[in-house]
């Protein structure tokens, strides 16, 4: 893997399944982490896994990206704690799915707020102490259905899809300084959620995937720990679709 020694790295959603495996990735390469999340409790006791595990100092700030204001405050708390950020994934999300014709406003306004916007704000505020290192990483976890759609997920696929736009419009702003921008689109992942399906269910899923399996958690940690490196410093503008071969996308 790639050495990330000396950089500091915020992950959201840290505490959740692939959140988690993210950063102990980025923290196994020797990057120190700001763990963020909406679950405090949830967050600590991570920290603890992840500071015995890594032999790290690793903080946690928790945030829910559903409140602007707390957004907005996400970027400067993690700078004042770490002494830097070099490192953005922004890794949170939620669903709210529903078919089109019975979609809700809220259902709408809540994954578009959290998914999208949160994203924009946290990477608008990133780009600013990036700019003056003259090095950055800011990375997105999308979906495969922000690029394939998704019945009853017409909002979760807006936003994916939309985070992928931005993040190669600020790819192309924020090159000249030394920052990349890159999307990480997962399929169908392992998770306790999915552990919790019938068995049938489970096949038929894996029977959509040309490797035969739902991917692990650490997959997209590894894909994330690639393009935060220093060797992945000519990849940006990119999605890097880790889903078993289910979408093979240009």
């Amino acid at each position: 893997m790639f050495s990330l020694e000396g950089m500091n790295a915020l992950v959201t959603g840290a505490s959740g399944g692939i959140g988690s495996e993210i950063a102990m990735a980025l923290a196994k390469q020797g990057a120190r982490i700001a763990l963020s999340g909406s679950n405090g409790e949830k967050l600590r006791v991570f920290r603890e896994q992840l500071n015995r595990e890594t032999g790290g100092d690793h903080v946690e700030i928790t945030c829910n990206l559903g409140e602007k204001e707390q957004v907005e405050e996400l970027i400067p708390a993690t700078v004042h704690t770490l002494g830097g950020i070099d490192i953005l994934v922004n890794n949170a999300g939620v669903t709210r799915d529903n078919l089109a014709m019975r979609m809700k406003d809220d259902e709408w306004d809540d994954v578009i707020r959290i998914n999208l916007e949160a994203s924009f704000r946290l990477m608008r505020a990133a780009a600013r102490p990036m700019m003056k290192a003259r090095f950055g990483r800011i990375i997105s976890i999308t979906s495969v259905v922000g690029a394939t759609g998704n019945p009853g997920q017409m909002n979760y696929a807006a936003s994916k899809a939309g985070v992928v736009g931005m993040s190669k419009s600020l790819g192309q702003e924020l090159a000249s300084r030394g920052i990349t921008v890159n999307c990480v689109a997962p399929g169908f992942i392992r998770t306790a959620m999915t552990d919790q399906l019938p068995d049938a269910q489970k096949d038929a899923l894996n029977a959509k995937i040309p490797l035969g399996r739902m991917g692990e958690g650490r997959d997209i940690g590894a894909a994330v720990a690639y393009l935060a490196s220093r060797e992945a410093g000519y990849v940006t503008g990119e999605t890097l679709h880790v889903n078993g071969g289910m979408a093979m996308l240009g």
